[in-house]
């Protein structure tokens, strides 16, 4: 699979609040992907538009990771004296 083929870690699934919306939310959960966040509902003027994020769980996992570590680095005592500029 090349790299252009790869499932991407984010997407952002927009469109008429319809049942072909929540079909092609379906299918992204089919495809592994989990909802980020709750739904965006605006309206048009005419109709109902939404939206709602998805990401693949590694995309979480590497995020998590990269907060774990900056905290991490933030709790090493010899890094911060306490002393600083307020």
């Amino acid at each position: 699979m090349s790299a252009e083929e790869s499932p991407l870690a984010y997407r952002l699934i927009t469109g008429p609040d319809d049942r072909s919306f929540c079909e092609r939310i379906s299918a992204a959960l089919a495809e592994g992907y989990i909802l980020h966040g709750g739904p965006a509902v605006t309206f048009n003027g005419t109709s109902v538009v939404c939206a709602q994020a998805v990401i693949r769980p590694h995309a979480v996992a590497s995020s998590d990771a990269a907060v774990a570590n900056a905290v991490a680095g933030l709790e090493d005592p010899e890094e911060f004296d306490g002393e600083g500029i307020a």
